[in-house]
């Protein structure tokens, strides 16, 4: 027997591998939760504020799911999107938020053997891995994906339209992909 999480982490690995059936089902299945999430934690908002939070979250799962590793639990990844995003509407509204990770204790199954430099080491390979792409390339996965800067200011900055930026996003990350399975790409 299966367990949600096993499920998700099953949706998002097709999901990421192109199936957008699969990825729709990923969204509809952890989005109640995420709501359930974001409402326990932002007690002082309004449900309204609370649904632009559970599309901040949703926006941001879109844009970072290539972060989540496959070889790792999901349910603490998601979780932590959840939590910067509450965090963020605290901030913005000039409130202090204190969310003690034992709050979570009960959803969030501890993994025994997780490696608490885990992000630490993940940033410095991420680093590792865009010093081996051409400069140009690295900026603008940094920009764009790292940063999460308008690709107006980007394209600008770098005198290149936004279609050119996707184009060299997507060559960036294909590349970044191979780089990290150990393989090379032999278009470079």
């Amino acid at each position: 027997m299966t367990n949600a999480s096993d499920d998700w982490a099953g949706l998002l690995r097709a999901a990421n591998a192109g199936d957008g059936q699969a990825y729709a089902r990923f969204l509809h299945a952890v989005t109640p939760v995420v709501r359930g999430i974001v409402r326990a934690r932002g007690r002082g908002f309004g449900p309204d504020q609370h649904e632009d939070i559970v599309q901040e979250v949703l926006l941001a799962l879109h844009r970072k799911r290539h972060t989540w590793r496959e070889d790792h639990p999901l349910r603490p990844w998601l979780y932590a999107i959840v939590r910067y995003k509450v965090v963020d509407e605290f901030r913005a509204r000039g409130s202090a938020a204190h969310l003690p990770i034992e709050d979570f204790s009960e959803i969030l199954a501890a993994d025994p053997g997780a490696d608490p430099f885990a992000a630490r080491d993940a940033a410095r390979q991420t680093e590792a891995l865009l010093g081996q792409l051409d400069p140009r390339s690295a900026e603008i996965v940094r920009a764009l994906s790292l940063r999460e800067e308008a690709p107006a200011e980007v394209g600008a900055r770098l005198n290149m339209t936004e279609g050119a930026l996707r184009v060299g996003l997507h060559r960036a990350m294909k590349k970044l992909a191979a780089l990290a399975k150990g393989g090379t790409d032999e278009h470079r």
